[in-house]
């Protein structure tokens, strides 16, 4: 079975969280890109998506690792919407040891030069409805 592009760039982009690398993280998202920091936070755009990355880092005491185990993905046309089991681990957390799984949910559009952008990133799914 063929690997979807986008696999590929939810990758690279779990690396950059990995490495701490947010300049070229935000060659993930799209100019003006939502992330869901937690439920009822939102980051909106670059600059905002950048610096809550940064304070998520510091919170996590710069041990994060993002992966995604698995992930659907369902494309029309310039868009695709993808659903991923998401595992999230931090061993330096100041306060206590953090690991969870998580499925979240990410939607890409294609830009004008046909590469993928996130435009929602939504590490929460349908989490955001409890």
């Amino acid at each position: 079975m063929q690997i979807h592009e986008l696999e590929l760039v939810i990758k690279n982009a779990d690396r950059a969280i990995n490495n701490e690398d947010f300049d070229q993280l935000m060659d993930f998202y799209s100019e003006d890109a939502t992330l869901i920091v937690k439920p009822g936070t939102l980051a909106k755009g670059k600059e905002e998506i950048r610096r809550a990355f940064v304070a998520i880092a510091d919170y996590f005491n710069h041990s994060l690792i993002v992966n995604q185990e698995k992930m659907a993905i369902i494309e029309t046309g310039d868009t695709a919407l993808v659903v991923a089991k998401a595992l999230l681990s931090a061993n330096q957390k100041t306060d206590s040891a953090f690991s969870m799984e998580r499925m979240a949910t990410y939607v890409f559009k294609k830009d004008s030069t046909g590469t993928w952008r996130c435009i929602i990133d939504n590490s929460y799914g349908a989490e955001l409805l409890e």
